[in-house]
Parts: structure tokens; C-alpha cells; sequence
């Protein structure tokens, strides 16, 4: 919901003090043993076997996925992709069209929500989870309990979001537990802002809906009562993404309302800020600092609200625009969680790298999304208008977070890379997910049927073709060849998705067990394009080592182009792996069919290398 505004320089998004320290990198032995790799799964749109894509279709015309659908078949063939984390998107209870009224749950009004099924990120009750996964609406809290144990059981581990920067229009929280009172229940509507208010407040003005434009229509033109370009909300709200205005713009998330942090219309700050110190100090330390400080209410309520989740068996969260939240409320906030569970994976969507290590190293989050830097510079790439030269310069520049950088090419907000919109052929992707899954000791992220090359093409209402629909109730083609009707073995799937699902397999695998990988990097490409003749900006080339593991990555991105060169390993890699003059033995580990030879000679390695098109080699020294 956010592509078109990654670039806005939002008020919240501050500063919170002075630069911060840049932390060493981690020596060997204090690095994890092996990569985490996280599979995103829209969780309403994987189980779903209904093929007939109406745009604007009812759950009952288009299908809808449950939590049931996660078998232990299908979490069998995930984990066997060297998956280790499952983000199970869309889980907390959100804002849809569908009537779930015979439940207790009230109806939602199409003006305020975006699409049919309605966006994951409008969540409208964070205490359940949301009625279309499950099988019994009535039981869906026990059913996501048992999908819980059931990923446990299959050696994987859990994540879910939470979304702190705002809440559904509508948001009713009808399974709070005792004690817990609703977001905004107890705001003074009287005034634009006080500290514990949890909504900002547009004083003595309605909200109006907004003017659609460009021809759209809530739902696609089809009849419901409530559609009628009305919503009772008096006094408005601040809508989700800043916006003051009664009447947001019809581009703006008109469907959600902003969080109050304890930021003052003016920007600043309604809580105390952390000393520079503490950019050095742990987990612990950060907790021990809020303990006895008094705190604005919203800060409370969502540490409660990750607090239940734990308690049911979720193992981390994924956090929706987090640098649009003080990073204090995430010192206070994550430094909670690790003291209850001290291994808790908490990864985040920040945009502005000059934030970056604010909130690593003060808002202690694990992982951000290298989306600014590596993801974009891979897709110019990809789409043949940029230079793998720029590649290394992005890992230098983040070596002291490099681990901290969740790397993807794909997620629910982006494109996919089959798409005409982004590379139109997912082959296209392979050398790219070589690079982004081998560059760094980050967490890889793969989202559902990337590895069977979904194009996202459908056009099923309020989505956008070249991304599969969040807001809409969809099938997923090429994922669902390979579902099988339930089997999940790609029994209907075509060649090119067996043989691409198959790169993914090997390439995941490997990098989850990779000691190399989980240790030191050096670039080699900027020493080859100056050394070497027909190695060219198409190629990337860089080495990885541990102390029992030595790899040479090349790739390839051209789609029509074959190269061959005499690939060169510098002096100090010679010295630093301690090579005598001699031919050493390379095997390639993606296929383990190639066998090269490195021959060193007067402290200069040289590989005889032939590389096709879209082809990637991770050679290891035998």
C-alpha cells in the first residue's frame, strides 16, 4: 500500500539524537552458524484452489486460502526449500467487505476499506485474527493455534505483523482481554493532541470520504448498503499516513487513521529521549531504561499486543513502516519483547537509509529491509539500465549493519519480476537471487510463488497487475499449478516453474548451511573489470570464506549474452586463504555438475571460466 510513497519525507520519521557509533562487524564466532531464510506467504491467498479470478469477486465467487490449508505436506515441501521462518501475512483481524455479522463482528463500510477482502494492513481488532482464514469463523483463533504448532513442528519458525503506525478506520476491539481498553476509547476528541490519546484529532470537522478519482468505484460498481460515499466519524481523525485533512485524498491510506506516539503536532517529542550512550548498549540495558518512566498510552497497548502473540507461540513480528514511529517507542517496544523472549525475530520496513542504524542500534530492531540500496540497484540491473559496478559499493557502505539488511526481490508491495512492469521473465531474477542470497550474513526473504515465476497479472479489482492482490480475493496461478489442488507437488506445473523451483531449492539450501557465507566478503569485481579481458558490467563476481569454506560467486545478468574470461583472484585473497602455487580444484555448488580448476601462480589466482546467460556459479575450493 505504500509504493507510491516510499519517498515522502514523513514529520515522524526523525532523527533522535546524534550519529550514531558505527558498530564493528561481527567476527566469526559471533555470528549465527547459518542463514535464516524467510518465506513470505500471503496467508488468505496460498491454500486457495479457486480459479476463476472475477475482478471484484465475493469470497464465494473467487475462493479465499485458510489457515487449514498450511498442511503438513505443504509445510514439508516449504521447509524442504531451506526455509527456517514463515511470515504469515494478514493474520491479526482487519477490515473486509465480507459479512461476518452472525459472528459478533460488525459489517465494514466499502468506503473507508480498500478492495473486497481489504487490506492486511487496516487491522481492525489486533486480539484475533481474521475470520476468512479460517474454516470456523467461530474457532479461528484455535485454528491459527494449531498452524502455530503445526510450523513448529516442522522446524520452522513463526512471524506476523504489526502494524504501529496506524489502525482500521473502524477498528472495534471485541477480544480485548481483561483489562485492556480499545485504541482510542478513551482520546479527549476535544483536542488536536494529548499525550495518551491514541488518535490525533481534526477538532469540530467530520470526515468526509474521500473524491475518488480515475474512474474508481468502491467494489467495481456492485450494490451494498453501505456504499454510499458516507462515514460517520466525528470528530475525523489524522489519516494513516499523516494527513490532517477531514477529506484525505483519495491516495492517501483514507482507510486507516494515525497512531499518536506522544508526537506533538510541531514534532516534537512528548516522552523522554534516549541518551547517544545508548547506541552501544543491549537489549537489556534499554529495558532497564524505560522501566520506571512514564510512557504515552500507545506505547503500552502495542507492547501488549506483541505480549499476547508471543504467548500463543509467534516467534517474531515483521513491522509495517516502522521509521514512521519514534524510534524511542521501539528502544521501549523491542527491548520488551527480547527480555520475554530473548531469540524474538523482528524485521522492519525503513526507506531512508540515513535511519538505518538509529533504528538497529537504538530502536534495537534485527533486520530492515535493503530496499533503497540492494533491491533497487538489482532490479535496474535486471531491467538492463544499470551496472552490476554498483553492486559493491552498497556492501561496503553497509558493512558494519551488512547482517541486519534483510535482502529480497520480491514482497507483497513490490512488483513481481516476471511482470512486463518489472523484468517480464523470471529467469531474469536468478543471478539477482544469487547475489541477494550470498552477498552478506542477512536473512534471504522469498515471497510465495516467486519461485515458481508468478507474474501477478490478474486483474482482480482494487489491485494493481504486477503484484498479486492484498486487497482483493484472488487466485495465484502459477502457485496453484504447483499446489496441485493440495497435493503441493507441482503436479500441474509447467516445465519452466519445475525447473525455476528447483534453482530455488538448491540455491536456498546451500545458503542456509553455508559456514562461508556467514563469514568474511571481499569484492572482486572492480579488480576483474580493471584486469580483465571480456569480463564485463553484466558480470559480478566477489568471494566468500570461513575458515573451513572458501566460495568464488560469479554471475551473469545478461539474458542473450555468453562471456568467457580468465577470471582473476587478487594477491591478498591469495594470501588471506593461504594458496601455495598450485591448480586448486573448484566445484560448483548449485548443480554440482561443473568442475573448475584455480591455479595459483606468483601469489595471483586465475580461474578458465565459460558462463552462460542468466547462469551463476558458486564455486568452493576443494
Amino acid at each position: 500500500m505504500k509504493n507510491n510513497l516510499i519517498s515522502i519525507v514523513i514529520m515522524f520519521a526523525l532523527l533522535s539524537g546524534a550519529c550514531v557509533q558505527q558498530g564493528k562487524q561481527k567476527s566469526e564466532q559471533d555470528i549465527k552458524p547459518e542463514k535464516a531464510i524467510v518465506y513470505q506467504v500471503f496467508t488468505r491467498l496460498f491454500g486457495n484452489k479457486n480459479t476463476n479470478n472475477k475482478p471484484w469477486g465475493t469470497i464465494e465467487e473467487n475462493g479465499v486460502g485458510k489457515f487449514n490449508d498450511f498442511t503438513d505436506q505443504a509445510l514439508s515441501e516449504i521447509k524442504d526449500l531451506g526455509v527456517t521462518h514463515i511470515w504469515y501475512t494478514g493474520v491479526p483481524h482487519h477490515a473486509t467487505i465480507t459479512d461476518y455479522s452472525k459472528y459478533g463482528i460488525s459489517n465494514d463500510d466499502p468506503d473507508v476499506v480498500k478492495g473486497r477482502a481489504g487490506s492486511p494492513y487496516a487491522v481492525k481488532d489486533y486480539y484475533q485474527v481474521d475470520p476468512d482464514l479460517a474454516v470456523d469463523p467461530e474457532n479461528r483463533l484455535e485454528e491459527f493455534k494449531a498452524l502455530v504448532n503445526r510450523t513448529h513442528k516442522h522446524g520452522m519458525k513463526v512471524i506476523i505483523d504489526i502494524v504501529p503506525n496506524h489502525v482500521a478506520r473502524n477498528y472495534r476491539g471485541l477480544n480485548n482481554p481483561e483489562g485492556v481498553v480499545d485504541f482510542g476509547s478513551q482520546d479527549d476528541v476535544n483536542v488536536e493532541y494529548k499525550r495518551d490519546n491514541n488518535f490525533y484529532y481534526v477538532v469540530n470537522e467530520a470526515f468526509e470520504v474521500p473524491e475518488t478519482i480515475d474512474g474508481y468505484v468502491p467494489l467495481g460498481s456492485a450494490v451494498h448498503p453501505l456504499a454510499d460515499g458516507k462515514f460517520v466519524e466525528n470528530p475525523a481523525k489524522w489519516t494513516g499516513n499523516g494527513s490532517r485533512l477531514a477529506q484525505p485524498h483519495h491516495y492517501d491510506w483514507y482507510e486507516t487513521v494515525k497512531i499518536n506516539y506522544g508526537v506533538r503536532p510541531d514534532g516534537s517529542f512528548d516522552f523522554d529521549t534516549l541518551p547517544v550512550a545508548y547506541s552501544n548498549k543491549g537489549f537489556e540495558a534499554h529495558y532497564e531504561f524505560w522501566k520506571d518512566k512514564i510512557v504515552p498510552d500507545s506505547w503500552t497497548k502495542f507492547r501488549d499486543i506483541a505480549f499476547f502473540w508471543l504467548d500463543i507461540g509467534v516467534d517474531g513480528f515483521r513491522y509495517d513502516m516502522a521509521e514512521m514511529v519514534p524510534v524511542e517507542f521501539w528502544s521501549f517496544m523491542n527491548s520488551s519483547i527480547k527480555m520475554k523472549k530473548t531469540d524474538a525475530f523482528l524485521m522492519a520496513e525503513v526507506y531512508q537509509p540515513g535511519l538505518y542504524r538509529d533504528y538497529i542500534h537504538k530502536g534495537k530492531m534485527d533486520y530492515l529491509y535493503d530496499k533503497v540500496d540492494l533491491y533497487d540497484t538489482l532490479k535496474h540491473i535486471m531491467q538492463g539500465r544499470g551496472l552490476t559496478d554498483n553492486i559493491a559499493p552498497i556492501q561496503e557502505k553497509l558493512m558494519d549493519i551488512e547482517h541486519h539488511m534483510l535482502h529480497f526481490l520480491e514482497n507483497h508491495d513490490e512488483q513481481r519480476i516476471a511482470s512486463p512492469g518489472f523484468a517480464g521473465d523470471a529467469r531474469k531474477g536468478m543471478p539477482a537471487m544469487v547475489v541477494s542470497a550470498t552477498l552478506s550474513t542477512s536473512p534471504t526473504m522469498v515471497y510465495f510463488g516467486q519461485e515458481v515465476g508468478e507474474p501477478g497479472d490478474e486483474d482482480a479489482g482494487f489491485g494493481n497487475p504486477t503484484r498479486t492482490s492484498i486487497f482483493d480475493y484472488v487466485g495465484v496461478p502459477h502457485h496453484q499449478r504447483w499446489m496441485n489442488g493440495g497435493a503441493f507437488d507441482g503436479g500441474q506445473s509447467t516445465l519452466a516453474e519445475i525447473e525455476l523451483r528447483d534453482f530455488y531449492k538448491r540455491l536456498l539450501n546451500f545458503t542456509a548451511k553455508s559456514k562461508a557465507l556467514m563469514g568474511s566478503y571481499k569484492d572482486i569485481h572492480a579488480y576483474n573489470r580493471e584486469k580483465t579481458t571480456g569480463y564485463t558490467s553484466k558480470v559480478h563476481s566477489f568471494v566468500r570464506w570461513s575458515s573451513d569454506e572458501k566460495l568464488v560467486i560469479v554471475s551473469n545478468f545478461s539474458d542473450s549474452e555468453n562471456f568467457a574470461f580468465q577470471l582473476k583472484l587478487p594477491e591478498e585473497i591469495v594470501k588471506e586463504w593461504q594458496l601455495t602455487n598450485k591448480q586448486y580444484k573448484l566445484t560448483d555448488q548449485l548443480y554440482q555438475e561443473e568442475i573448475m580448476y584455480l591455479d595459483v601462480k606468483d601469489g595471483l589466482g586465475t580461474i578458465n571460466l565459460e558462463i552462460g546467460s542468466l547462469q551463476s556459479f558458486i564455486l568452493k575450493l576443494m
